[in-house]
């Protein structure tokens, strides 16, 4: 794997960068940009990516986490939609099998609520139908005693039934990071912590390149490309506003929140989405040990590189558990961590926030500039597709340039080159034990990095006993192939432990800011910062807004 994506050699890179003419610029290191970046690499284009924050710091780690195949969107009739994101969902699985797992999702049904049982039974098929879901995935209906057996904790009060149907859960913030290694290892320049500050122009007041700074070091540097892709989320606007030309869209900017509270306290054993009492709906999942809930969905208009969790926040998700499980005795004080993130949405005038469409627009300036907003993890692929294909049209009419076709519908992510998955993972987990593992610990890690993990497990047998193999190793990968600089970027990020295990990240902070310490030539304020600010992100996930 290329030294290009190292976290230890950044500073080469970003002065690498400056000295390359590039076919396209992109900005924004979450999902769209990483997936613009791969698609456009593949058909043969040179390729740069900037990313303010670290990689997926916006929108792109702070998502419901899951690739889903869009049923809400039936309810507000936007087939095309359900359609697309339907059959993308399939192909983001099979090329990223390490990151996306099937996962069944049950909907129940009472008297009153949201869905009725015809309708839901008509919704499922249709969705089935749209999203051409392969046969042993299509939904079933269940009765009332059946939806029960599933998850005993749901409310028996009304109860009529269930659906029964697989969405796919995934990690958004690793998606993005492998997709980005990929892009990456097929040539693309691609480096974080590097902000947009101006835009230059040709002669004919043609976009052409950005000045961008190291926000690491406050140097800045200048980076050529005949198209740059604005495709900065909720930064949309403000990277627009940095440009002469404008035109009349607008973003709308919605928060959701999502918490985490321990299985020994709400021991949920089956995905669920319920409605709320006031008509929205909201999943409940479990995932390793914990199950998390959400999401809320409210305009936002402060601060969007830092959005929080308030109290009003969490006290309607936790009546929301308390509405559709009645019997989990949860407090507010039970909430052990959460996240929030702000979706851009192209802005709807009259519309609140669950009715503003998921779509995806792409725009062009009077300067060139191309902007992508909108749209929907599951989608990234195909709104990349998009993006590039308008790309290279422009540059075949301009420059007489030939690219190749879409080539990522068939293209392996990083790590996703495996075979069959279980048997990949069974293999993997028995080999760790060689490398100073237990077999649980491999299992893990196959899961996690997929066709990667053999770098893991050398990285395990150099661990000099601050931390244990496992956390060495991953730490040390994270570094070295996967561009973190912080310990927030490896805490959240990579390991997505402070969301999911924040008594992992209490257990091994300081050790880890030591050996990043010596890794990365810190000074002692330097650590001290970095200390400071995992600090304030463990705090932020537990501790309301005021």
């Amino acid at each position: 794997m290329s030294v290009q994506f190292s976290g230890s050699t950044r500073a080469n890179i970003l002065e690498a960068m400056s000295q390359k003419q590039y076919d396209v610029l992109i900005i924004g290191g979450g999902i769209t940009g990483a997936g613009i970046a791969l698609d456009a690499v593949t058909r043969g284009l040179k390729v740069a990516l900037v990313e303010m924050q670290d990689f997926a710091g916006g929108t792109s780690s702070r998502s419901t986490k899951l690739v889903h195949g869009g049923l809400r969107y039936l309810k507000q009739f936007e087939i095309n939609v359900v359609a697309e994101v339907g059959r993308e969902r399939e192909i983001v699985y099979r090329n990223g099998p390490h990151v996306t797992t099937p996962e069944w999702m049950l909907l129940p049904i009472h008297e009153g609520g949201t869905f009725g049982r015809f309708t839901t039974s008509i919704g499922l098929r249709v969705y089935d139908f749209l999203a051409r879901v392969k046969k042993e995935e299509r939904r079933t209906m269940l009765s009332a005693s059946d939806t029960l057996e599933k998850e005993p904790l749901i409310k028996q009060d009304g109860l009529k039934g269930g659906g029964y149907y697989v969405e796919y859960r995934t990690d958004d913030a690793r998606l993005t990071i492998e997709v980005l290694k990929a892009a990456g290892e097929a040539g693309a320049d691609i480096i974080n912590y590097t902000k947009a500050e101006t835009f230059l122009y040709d002669s004919a007041r043609k976009v052409n390149g950005l000045m961008v700074k190291d926000t690491l070091s406050d140097q800045c540097y200048t980076i050529q490309g005949k198209k740059i892709v604005n495709a900065a989320g909720p930064w949309v606007d403000d990277i627009r506003g940095k440009d002469f030309s404008k035109n009349n869209k607008q973003l709308r900017l919605t928060k959701g929140v999502h918490i985490v509270i321990d299985q020994s306290i709400f021991p949920l054993k089956q995905s669920v989405y319920f409605d709320t009492p006031d008509k929205r709906m909201v999943f409940a999942i479990p995932r390793d040990g914990k199950t998390y809930v959400g999401t809320t969905d409210t305009f936002y208009d402060q601060d969007i590189q830092h959005p929080r969790m308030t109290a009003a926040d969490r006290e309607y998700l936790v009546n929301a558990i308390h509405y559709m499980f009645p019997n989990v005795a949860i407090s507010e004080d039970d909430v052990e961590s959460s996240w929030a993130g702000v979706r851009p949405l192209i802005y709807e005038e009259g519309k609140d926030p669950s009715e503003i469409s998921r779509k995806d627009e792409i725009w062009e300036s009077e300067s060139g500039l191309i902007t992508i907003a909108g749209g929907k993890l599951t989608g990234y692929r195909k709104m990349a597709e998009n993006v590039v294909d308008l790309i290279a049209n422009r540059l075949a009419a301009t420059d007489e340039m030939t690219f190749k076709p879409c080539q990522t519908i068939h293209y392996p992510i990083s790590g996703g080159n495996i075979g069959h998955y279980e048997d990949f993972v069974n293999k993997k987990s028995k080999e760790a034990l060689q490398y100073g593992l237990t077999e649980v610990e491999g299992n893990k890690l196959a899961k996690k990095y997929g066709a990667n993990v053999d770098h893991l497990f050398q990285y395990a047998m150099e661990t000099d006993g601050r931390l244990p193999p496992f956390v060495y190793a991953q730490l040390i990968y994270s570094i070295e192939h996967e561009m973190v600089v912080k310990p927030v970027d490896f805490f959240i990020r990579r390991t997505g432990s402070l969301y999911f295990d924040i008594h992992w990240v209490h257990e091994w902070k300081n050790q880890v800011v030591e050996v990043m310490q010596e890794r990365m030539n810190w000074t002692v304020e330097e650590a001290e910062l970095m200390k400071k600010e995992l600090e304030q992100e463990l705090h932020y996930a537990v501790s309301p807004q005021d």
